[in-house]
């Protein structure tokens, strides 16, 4: 059975105290979105398992840059603060394809600004929380 696959190539990511934000693409190694639903239990008396039904959205944002100075400095700047992030799977204009999805209110909660080992290139590792998450296809 043939499954359709997605290279990604010159993808987008952007982060910052306000949209648009700063684009971190020549930099970002990885990037994770993922949106969650809150499972809140349900279940009665007459139950005879657990009901469970959708409570708040939750948005979780991960990303992974090669280290320089000014984006450790810029990114540690907004921590602790609510952020813009978007990210797209192309640079290419924004379509039903191309979907860029844009978190506004993501909680900034950490930066590593030291991640070094001999031998190897420095990465900072940035975690996002909460937020509202748009996914934009109209160019």
């Amino acid at each position: 059975m043939a499954v359709a696959t997605t290279i990604l190539g010159p993808a987008l990511f952007a982060i910052g105290a306000s949209s648009p934000g700063t684009a971190y693409t020549d930099q970002v190694t990885s990037v994770t979105v993922v949106k969650s639903r809150e499972a809140l239990d349900q279940s009665s008396f007459g139950d005879t398992g657990r009901q469970m039904v959708g409570g708040l959205t939750n948005v979780e944002v991960t990303a992974e840059l090669l280290c320089n100075d000014t984006a450790a400095n810029a990114l540690a700047a907004l921590v602790g603060t609510r952020c813009y992030v978007a990210v797209r799977r192309s640079t290419g204009a924004i379509s039903s394809s191309n979907v860029e999805y844009q978190v506004t209110g993501a909680y900034l909660e950490s930066v590593n600004v030291v991640n070094a080992s001999i031998g190897e290139l420095q990465t900072l590792e940035i975690s996002l929380s909460g937020g509202t998450l748009v996914e934009d296809t109209t160019p």
